[in-house]
């Protein structure tokens, strides 16, 4: 009983209030007032007040044992390690999936490796160097000049 009374004194008063700026010509927040005004009287009509004063009371009697319960701090302890292990088997696996696209294809077997050949030595190695330049390390890229320069670059 007393519910039903709040609830209509709410009522009551944001229509009143809803007439007041509608009064001054505040139409569409007299609207949005007049709204919210009938949302106590349509809980209490449809039985929907006894409905949230249980889950009050569940939401307080969960927030009680969150706070001082041993076991739900074991539980938030266990979701946290859950979510640390999920996200870090993501990573890793994010990671050697990047290693694997990089790397070159080796061979499964376990046995000695393969063994390169030598790489020529300077010597041996012909000389692409034009008459006239000096040797500053970079003869490698003289195809790579001799495009640019055809280019005008």
């Amino acid at each position: 009983m007393l519910s039903a009374a709040i609830s209509f004194i709410l009522t009551a008063g944001g229509v009143a209030f809803a007439g007041l700026r509608a009064y001054r010509r505040r139409f569409l927040s007299a609207t949005r007032w007049f709204a919210v005004a009938l949302l106590p009287a349509g809980l209490y009509l449809t039985g929907l007040f006894p409905l949230a004063s249980r889950i009050g009371r569940e939401f307080t009697g969960w927030a009680t044992k969150l706070v001082f319960d041993p076991r739900v701090w074991t539980g938030i302890g266990l979701l946290g390690v859950s979510v640390v292990l999920l996200l870090t088997t993501r990573w890793l696996g994010r990671r050697g999936a990047a290693a694997v696209e990089g790397a070159p294809d080796r061979p499964a077997a376990a046995g000695p490796a393969p063994e390169r050949p030598a790489v020529a030595s300077a010597p041996e190695a012909p000389k692409r160097q034009a008459a006239g330049k000096r040797d500053d390390g970079i003869g490698d890229f003289a195809d790579i000049e001799e495009i640019l320069r055809k280019r005008g670059i």
